[in-house]
């Protein structure tokens, strides 16, 4: 046998897997389907750690489940839209689709290179026409059913990426991609009707029971449910209405100012020409830099200002100021909030700040709080008092008493509100699917017409100097005629949200290459629910939540029968170097490319499995790399240096399913640790995720077959060698699916003709797990003193009495007095003396 050299091995083995099309899929109705799914990713040009890590994950679920008789299906595409091919164009004078397509060739070829079980007949790219023109029939069928729609609005606009964006992509006040900061703007834009499916968006996260539960909670929390009251309360000066929604109607009678949120549109016409005009324009703009998260933490000083304007209470007529706070946000609730000071902490240390009243509405059972003033708000249940016809009722019954009350008097009533928002997908970019509409000065706004679908991109865009959208300085986009009455019409100029692309990019691989529909049902029925989906946990909110949307709209029109797109998510850790996150700005990268010029690819899927459980954090670190390097090679030595059983064992005969009856005393031993390590590694794979501590268990397996080796001489190993071939070829079949080509290799190495990954996953025999005998540990005062191999039916008193006898132990006794025993059947006697 030749050195182990994976330079040479590798490629060998990925040109063979494609050119005998092995990772293909169909649709099998006798076998049981498992769809395993890594989140596609952005064509950047060059894979990182990141990329590599959730990879071999994906990976090597596939192959153990194809191993176990599943039919996989494991695609990879590009969700190829986006800014930064746009921005890449401006910089570098590039057209988007050649950068795009450049850096999707570049990053399959790395892909290819780690020996991924990828099915590329299925690939989908998303700025393809054959993908999103069914972006636009998905939005035509959303706009048919009055879930698309476009309205002014206020909007967070990125200066530098001269776009709009979601709420949700908006972090720390900056624009999530390059970090600007965000400013609001009012512009027509389109959003999706998301907040329709609010209610089962948040009932059916129940059903997600192999989601992790952080994730279900991020969810929850981004929905927003709250079941409340809306109060109308009268702005003085301007006899507007303004509404607020609160869960505590019950204190009504004690609420002594209001809070606006900044972007409240009433507080323009409250701060007009007031002296604090500008003061609160400066205050505004500093809460444009903040998140949501920071204004409303509880470590966050609650800073209040004072329009200038008072409101009227519906419940007892009393005019209170109207201040504008930074606590409060207008993506939740009305975007007012009442203060009652007396029964809400936070409403308490503003009053006490800005010197406000302070009035007690519910006291408590056990004081009577109204006899002085409050150190702390009081917020438990309790009865009401200073709350006219309410007084002597017990405030958990006069939140519905009080709501009735409002009602009937055309002040307010029951509510349910969410902090969900509809879901702005207009951007003002050219690099995305193009929005299909038309608007004709006779006929309005009309949808473009199913057949003259896809609305393509121009070519030839000035991008650089556009100070719009680029599509609008686009003559020959913008100029179209009118599907209804055949005049002169124009185009929308907007793009779709690249999220847009990635909500049911998971249904297109089940029927990638249909011309007719987005995909045939009975197709995407087949596949569909994703039974793994392995991703990052930066995409909680933005794509697990729009893509469960999609699904249940889809489910809706009779498309698909799932209710929930993702049945099980693992979202893996980050890749860390030197304690930071691997960045270019740290210096910290380590590149994939890297790793297989120099170790092999199976050394780098081998280590990032190794390193930690995958939901965890890793610490890449070199040593470790080198240690699975060293593992690989000497699992090539075993071969190298055996090989002879393999022809020895095509001689003989096979041994029984359990070998014990010929096979002696070490052969029985190793027999064990294998059927041992194929079930720590079925396990780990199949029900716990757990392919570090997998592959430890397979490192152990090697290390009892050389333990067996210096044990045993080769002229005795040769008349067991059909058990050893055996054995050996199992331990090449358990370490396949994480180190796909030196098995392979060695597959064919040992004889074979067909890929060790169609081959059948070994099983365990419990039978054979079942030893007649286990090795014991003899401890005195902790420390080891011996050891010896005795019946696993050894009861504690029995092992004692080994023990005690045991010639090693028997001298650290002599002369000592027993004081305590420790005793763990089957594994240690710890004999305690002074």
């Amino acid at each position: 046998m030749k050195e182990y050299n994976p330079l040479e091995i590798e490629p060998k083995w990925q040109d063979y897997w494609e050119k005998n099309e092995f990772h293909r899929t169909g649709n099998d109705p006798h076998k049981k389907k498992y769809y395993v799914l890594e989140m596609f990713p952005y064509p950047s040009g060059k894979l990182h750690m990141g990329h590599m890590r959730v990879y071999s994950i994906g990976d090597v679920l596939a192959r153990f489940l194809k191993m176990k008789g599943f039919n996989v299906l494991h695609p990879m595409g590009w969700d190829a839209f986006g800014l930064p091919a746009e921005n890449a164009a401006i910089q570098h004078g590039a057209d988007p689709a050649e950068w795009t397509a450049s850096n999707i060739a570049a990053m399959k070829q790395q892909q290819k290179a780690l020996g991924l079980s990828y099915d590329w007949e299925r690939e989908v790219t998303t700025c393809l026409p054959d993908y999103y023109r069914w972006n636009q029939w998905l939005f035509l069928l959303f706009y048919k059913h009055g879930l698309a729609y476009k309205k002014k609005s206020p909007v967070n606009w990125c200066p530098s990426c001269e776009t709009v964006l979601a709420n949700e992509q908006v972090v720390n006040g900056g624009c999530w991609r390059c970090g600007s900061e965000v400013s609001p703007r009012e512009l027509e834009q389109w959003f999706l009707k998301i907040t329709d499916y609010a209610d089962r968006l948040l009932d059916d996260i129940s059903l997600l029971e192999g989601w992790p539960q952080r994730v279900k909670i991020m969810q929850e929390n981004w929905i927003g449910r709250s079941y409340g009251t809306d109060i109308t309360f009268t702005v003085k000066e301007t006899g507007e209405d303004l509404t607020v929604f609160t869960t505590r109607p019950d204190t009504i009678f004690g609420v002594t100012y209001m809070v606006l949120a900044p972007e409240h549109p009433l507080v323009e016409k409250l701060i007009a020409g007031k002296p604090q005009e500008e003061e609160i324009r400066k205050f505004i703009r500093e809460m444009q830099r903040e998140s949501e998260i920071t204004r409303t933490s509880a470590e966050t000083e609650k800073v209040g200002l004072f329009t200038g304007g008072t409101a009227i209470n519906p419940a007892n007529g009393e005019e209170i100021p109207i201040l504008v706070g930074n606590y409060v946000l207008m993506s939740y609730g009305t975007g007012a909030v009442m203060g009652v000071p007396a029964h809400d902490q936070r409403d308490f240390l503003l009053a006490k700040r800005y010197n406000l009243p302070v009035r007690v509405v519910v006291n408590s059972p056990e004081r009577d709080l109204t006899a002085g003033p409050l150190t702390e708000a009081y917020e438990e249940p309790g009865i009401l008092v200073n709350s006219g016809e309410f007084n002597g009722m017990d405030s958990v019954k006069a939140k519905d008493a009080i709501t009735e009350w409002l009602k009937e008097r055309g002040k307010g009533g029951y509510r349910v509100r969410y902090r969900l928002r509809d879901w702005l997908i207009s951007r003002q970019r050219y690099w995305g699917t193009p929005i299909p509409i038309i608007y004709c000065p006779e006929c309005g706004t009309l949808p473009v017409p199913e057949e003259d679908l896809p609305v393509l991109l121009p070519t030839g865009i000035n991008l650089a100097g556009a100070q719009q959208s680029p599509l609008a300085e686009c003559r020959e986009f913008v100029e179209t005629t009118c599907p209804g009455c055949g005049g002169k019409a124009r185009r929308e100029t907007d793009t779709m949200d690249t999220f847009f692309c990635s909500s049911w990019y998971y249904m297109r691989y089940a029927d990638p290459h249909q011309d007719k529909r987005p995909f045939m049902k009975e197709k995407v029925d087949y596949w569909l629910p994703v039974d793994q989906y392995i991703g990052g946990i930066e995409h909680a909110v933005l794509h697990l939540l729009y893509s469960r949307f999609f699904t249940k709209f889809l489910q809706d029109c009779g498309l698909v029968d799932a209710s929930e797109p993702f049945q099980r998510l693992l979202a893996q850790g980050m890749v860390y170097k030197d304690g930071a996150k691997m960045s270019k700005s740290k210096g910290n990268v380590v590149s994939p490319d890297e790793i297989i010029q120099r170790y092999g690819a199976d050394t780098g899927r081998l280590f990032i499995l190794f390193a930690a459980p995958p939901e965890k954090d890793l610490d890449w670190n070199d040593q470790g790399v080198e240690g699975c390097h060293r593992f690989l090679r000497r699992v090539w030595r075993l071969f190298e240096q055996n090989m002879h059983l393999f022809t020895a064992a095509s001689s003989g005969s096979k041994p029984a399913e359990d070998g014990f009856s010929a096979l002696g005393a070490e052969e029985e031993k190793l027999q064990r640790t294998l059927h041992e390590t194929i079930k720590r590694v079925t396990v780990d794979i199949e029900e716990r995720f757990n392919f570090n501590t997998a592959i430890s268990a397979i490192m152990e397996l090697v290390n009892a077959f050389y333990a067996y080796f210096n044990e045993v001489a080769k002229k005795d190993a040769i008349g067991a060698a059909p058990f050893l071939a055996d054995a050996l070829e199992k331990l090449l079949v358990i370490l396949a699916p994480f180190a796909p080509h030196i098995t392979e290799e060695l597959w064919h190495l040992c004889g074979h003709s067909e890929s060790i990954h169609m081959q059948p996953w070994p099983t365990y025999n419990p039978d054979v797990l079942q030893a007649e005998e286990v090795e014991v540990v003899f401890q005195v005062n902790g420390k080891v003193r011996g050891r010896l191999m005795v019946p696993v039916t050894s009861n504690e008193e029995e092992l004692l009495e080994i023990a005690k006898g045991h010639e090693k132990v028997r001298v650290y006794l002599e002369g000592k007095t027993i004081v305590k025993t420790i005793t763990v059947p089957g594994k240690l006697v710890n004999i305690v003396v002074r």
